[in-house]
């Protein structure tokens, strides 16, 4: 069924296709910056094409399609519930294509993952590479360590070979719409963007061997420190990868994204305390994280969408032998990996079009709800340091896992339950997109802080309940 609409005086005329049931919305807006929006308060296939005879002679005819599922409840309560005019829905070869889209990306990374490591857990041991027992540390037998080999090649590999795949689909047009349909994936904008991807995986890679020298050879914080900075003052001045963060001066947001990085690499660092707690949490964190690029944009971010799933598999495959009891732990060289691809994926990505929807600027407080749980553990855990006199970055049992250990929980309690947290937080982060305004989005940063302060509870009763620290 087909409903021609004519707008007053604007020459431009709006056809819309409807292929199921359907209720629209009324009137259509022509007047909006990018065209005329359709309003569709079901999950409908729909087509919308457009048709123009201005006095400006503009025909918008040429458009290409471009198809989406669209949950139409997020989209009316966003006022997204429209369709760009020249833009064509269809859900059929979409969904097919996000589906190709998430297994292509977590099915090969969890196969090199899962492999790697288990190939780790015999070579490390011949190396040298072991954990032994500590006091400041939960397990009681030597361990191998090295596992953050595995996620390293887990992401590395599958995205060598996925910019080698689209190179090869951008050759073959009848296979590309096969697999891809008319998903909006832009091969080439990917292609364009491997410069600044291939610069995250490069300094990544940097950050793993010197973790790997440091599980092999235990270096002091201070050379630690000086080559994160490095690394981070190279990916945002020299690849581009930081945030505005409204600012004025661009230099804000760049000494910022520094900051940023800089925390989130050690967070993830300091989290490695226990049988699956790291991975854990970034395995939760990259999946809504991923979600939300995918579902919950105007537009979908297909590289950070696609960096995050890569890594989800990988850190699947990981934790096949790192679930407790841990058969290999991830090491350094994988807490760092890990962070750094978090702190560029939450800078890379756009959680809201500011022309379109610059009501919507509480969407930037979506990464701060999703990496909640790391960043009060790594703050936490420096104000406990300092005030005790001892290094910010000397190892102890002043994580919010070993206090919930000392309240009682068991190992793998203690890591359920900081998973629990992180999703909790995490789950805060998908709210905000359902909520218009700054009012809204307060409330749910107040949850937020409620569950944090939870936790500062359960530690401090931790504490008292042990003497008031441990060492």
């Amino acid at each position: 069924m087909e409903f021609p609409i004519s707008r007053g005086n604007d020459a431009r005329q709006l056809t819309v296709a409807l292929g199921h049931p359907f209720l629209v919305h009324w009137p259509i807006s022509a007047n909006a910056p990018s065209g005329p929006f359709v309003s569709v308060l079901l999950f409908v296939p729909v087509r919308v094409r457009l048709r123009a005879d201005g006095p400006n002679g503009r025909v918008f005819a040429d458009w290409p399609p471009f198809r989406r599922w669209v949950g139409c409840d997020r989209l009316n309560e966003r006022r997204r519930s429209c369709f760009r005019a020249g833009v064509a829905f269809d859900p059929s070869p979409f969904g097919f294509s996000m589906i190709f889209f998430v297994l292509a990306c977590v099915v090969p990374s969890f196969v090199i993952s899962l492999c790697m490591t288990a190939a780790m857990r015999v070579i490390a041991p011949r190396i040298g590479l072991i954990d032994q027992p500590a006091a400041r540390k939960v397990h009681k037998v030597p361990t191998p360590l090295g596992g953050g080999i595995g996620i390293v090649a887990g992401v590395v590999i599958p995205l060598l070979g996925a910019e080698v795949a689209a190179r090869f689909l951008l050759q073959r047009n009848d296979l590309r719409e096969r697999l891809l349909g008319d998903a909006g994936i832009s091969l080439e904008g990917v292609l364009e963007r491997r410069f600044q991807l291939w610069w995250i995986l490069g300094a990544g890679i940097v950050l793993s061997l010197m973790g790997l020298i440091d599980d092999r050879k235990n270096l002091h914080w201070v050379p630690r420190l000086i080559v994160q900075i490095v690394v981070a003052c190279g990916l945002v001045f020299g690849a581009g990868v930081h945030a505005t963060v409204f600012a004025p001066q661009p230099v804000i947001g760049q000494v910022l994204s520094v900051f940023w990085i800089l925390v989130l690499v050690n967070s993830f660092n300091f989290l490695d305390n226990m049988d699956g707690l790291s991975a854990g949490i970034a395995l939760i964190a990259a999946t809504v994280l991923a979600s939300l690029m995918l579902n919950s944009t105007e537009t979908p971010h297909w590289l950070v969408a696609g960096l995050m799933l890569v890594l989800v598999g990988s850190l699947v495959g990981f934790l096949c032998h790192n679930w407790h009891p841990a058969r290999i732990f991830m090491g350094d060289t994988g807490s760092y990996f890990i962070g750094l691809l978090m702190a560029c994926a939450t800078l890379l990505g756009t959680y809201y079009e500011y022309d379109d929807a610059p009501e919507s600027s509480h969407l930037v407080l979506a990464p701060l709800c999703i990496l909640a749980i790391p960043l009060y553990d790594f703050c936490s855990v420096m104000i406990i340091r300092s005030l005790q006199g001892r290094s910010p970055f000397h190892a102890d049992k002043s994580h919010f896992s070993h206090r919930l250990v000392e309240l009682g929980l068991r190992t793998k309690g203690a890591v359920l339950t900081v998973h629990l947290a992180t999703l909790t937080t995490g789950l805060a982060a998908l709210l905000l997109y359902r909520v218009h305004d700054w009012p809204g989005a307060i409330l749910i940063l107040a949850l937020v802080v409620c569950i944090l302060a939870i936790i500062a509870i359960l530690e401090t009763a931790g504490r008292k309940g042990n003497g008031g620290g441990s060492g």
